[in-house]
């Protein structure tokens, strides 16, 4: 702006919000264009004030029938939930249309045929940033942090959290705070962009909230004892950085539904395996193979299975399943095959399993387009899908976990 420039002064314009988007946010057309308005709900008549395709509520001028009260007193400032003010038919509507929708444009027409609350007690695992301003989770919309004194998503063991964050912060500087409620204790892995960070300065905290394990930049700097967490009859030590379910809810839900679709199948490939949560159940009563590119995972692994008893013969291996996937001919010594991806998904194994003689394929998934790119490859080589579910771990989030069965 020179100094003949008049300042810009933003208009507060009036709209009916028509659908919601795949944030959550209230979508609105202005001039052929569309505009997103955070906390704004379809059939909603609002105020608003627009810059761009990003729009902020003023005010409500006619609520939706399906608004209702949050229950969070944090809710529309904190970010780390987008949907609390949403009734459940219209939540639930919205969560199964983030999984149906990429599959419609994947050219497969298959409806979820349950959608499953996977809350339990609460989220097990969070991440908080703990900045100048504050300790919690970032703003909507913003890089600042919104100041936290509890979080109720959480499980108990957690309640602590924003108290360990800010902690942190004050003995090694601004950080990221990675937390894991497990049945030893609190397991805490704090990252900083300072490359001067004094592990020292934050070994109090240990004694200070009775952690179990503490870790810097994927360093562990102290341990009281192996945080633990059960799979069936085992026991696994979780390693600094490995993948859990957010919640053990979750974890339980899809490895149950895993059991039921792999059945009576004798030989068994668990792809992605991670620290085991479904090989240590499936090898109680068949032997598996399971694959990760988590080397610390599999060492985690494989000293469960060493240490249950009655458990089948577990081969774990660290693989590349991205760079290197399991050939066709690998895979067709296998009756059944299980794989549960990050979020890129699997294309190059679906690629290999969609010309194998597998019979039936079981995949979970974090990411609805990933797995409809990867579920249109399967059906694409002959497979059929079926019992396609929606497992709802992030609750008042837009993220929505998912599984399904292929097969031959």
């Amino acid at each position: 702006m020179n100094r003949f420039s008049k300042p810009r002064i933003a208009m507060t314009l009036t709209a009916t919000i028509t659908s919601l988007g795949q944030k959550g946010e209230g979508v609105v057309e202005i001039d052929g264009r569309k505009v997103f308005v955070p906390l704004a709900l379809p059939g909603e008549t609002i105020a608003f004030v627009a810059e761009g395709d990003r729009g902020t509520l003023v005010d409500i001028l006619a609520a939706a029938p399906a608004r209702i009260v949050p229950f969070c007193p944090h809710f529309g400032a904190c970010g780390g939930c987008q949907l609390q003010h949403l009734d459940r038919p219209s939540y639930e509507a919205f969560k199964t249309a983030l999984i149906e929708t990429p599959l419609r444009f994947a050219g497969i027409e298959t409806g979820v045929s349950r959608f499953i609350d996977a809350s339990g007690n609460g989220r097990r695992r969070a991440t908080m940033h703990a900045r100048q301003e504050g300790s919690g989770y970032m703003r909507l919309r913003s890089h600042q942090v919104h100041d936290l004194d509890a979080c109720p998503i959480l499980v108990p063991a957690l309640a602590r959290a924003p108290d360990i964050a800010r902690a942190a912060m004050l003995a090694i500087g601004e950080a990221d705070i990675a937390f894991t409620a497990t049945l030893s204790g609190l397991d805490v892995a704090v990252r900083t962009p300072k490359k001067q960070a004094r592990a020292e300065r934050l070994m109090p905290l240990v004694a200070r909230f009775r952690l179990a394990r503490l870790a810097l930049n994927g360093d562990m700097v102290l341990q009281t004892q192996p945080p633990i967490v059960e799979m069936g009859r085992a026991r696994v030590e979780v390693p600094v950085g490995s993948f859990l379910q957010a919640t053990a809810a979750a974890e339980t839900i899809l490895a149950d539904y895993v059991a039921e679709a792999v059945g009576k199948a004798e030989s068994v490939a668990d792809l992605f395996c991670g620290v085991g949560p479904f090989a240590l159940r499936l090898a109680e009563t068949r032997p598996v193979l399971a694959l990760d590119n988590d080397k610390p995972g599999i060492l985690a692994l494989d000293k469960a299975r060493r240490f249950t008893k009655n458990l089948r013969e577990i081969t774990a291996k660290a693989r590349d399943l991205f760079r290197e996937p399991l050939t066709r001919y690998e895979l067709d010594t296998f009756d059944a095959v299980v794989l549960d991806p990050p979020r890129a998904g699997a294309q190059a194994q679906a690629e290999q399993l969609s010309m194998s003689k597998v019979k039936t394929i079981v995949m979970a998934a974090c990411d609805p387009k990933t797995f409809a790119r990867d579920a249109a490859i399967l059906v694409g080589g002959g497979y059929t899908m079926e019992n396609l579910v929606a497992v709802d771990q992030f609750v008042h989030s837009t993220h929505i976990e998912l599984a399904a069965i292929f097969r031959r």
